[in-house]
């Protein structure tokens, strides 16, 4: 089976990344196996590396670098030229997220943001919440 390319949310990434427990910790197994490969453009790697420097998680520069280490190497990266055609969105910062999605020729963008899923019936990719991509992947649970 190919592996299937995702583009995931800040929200979803740093869920999976901090929170090793946590609801989206399984989609760390997915991008180690192969199982999915993860789309990055130079926006959607820069949001994250801001977001990972909030003040509320705490994290020294080493930590962001080991958890940076553990996402960047499996991701692809994709140049993402504008202008693409994208829906008009309620949120700017949501905008980088469906122009990699539609220049990386993703197969689906991971989200559990209620903006972005809205689009998703007149989206050109599908736009699912991480346990929607987690039954795709696994079979119902």
């Amino acid at each position: 089976m190919r592996p299937l390319r995702t583009v995931l949310d800040t929200n979803v990434l740093v869920s999976a990344l901090l929170f090793p427990e946590g609801g989206a910790s399984w989609l760390r197994r997915m991008w180690r196996s192969g199982a999915v490969v993860p789309l990055v453009s130079r926006e959607t790697a820069s949001e994250l590396v801001r977001v990972l420097g909030y003040p509320k998680f705490s994290l020294t520069r080493d930590e962001r670098e080991d958890l940076l280490a553990d996402y960047l190497p499996y991701c692809e990266p994709v140049m993402v030229e504008e202008p693409l055609p994208l829906p008009d969105c309620r949120d700017p910062f949501d905008r980088p997220f469906l122009a990699l999605s539609v220049a990386g020729q993703a197969d689906a963008l991971v989200t559990g943001d209620a903006d972005l899923l809205a689009l998703a019936p007149d989206f050109a990719v599908a736009i699912i919440t991480p346990s929607a991509l987690k039954e795709r992947l696994t079979g119902p649970s």
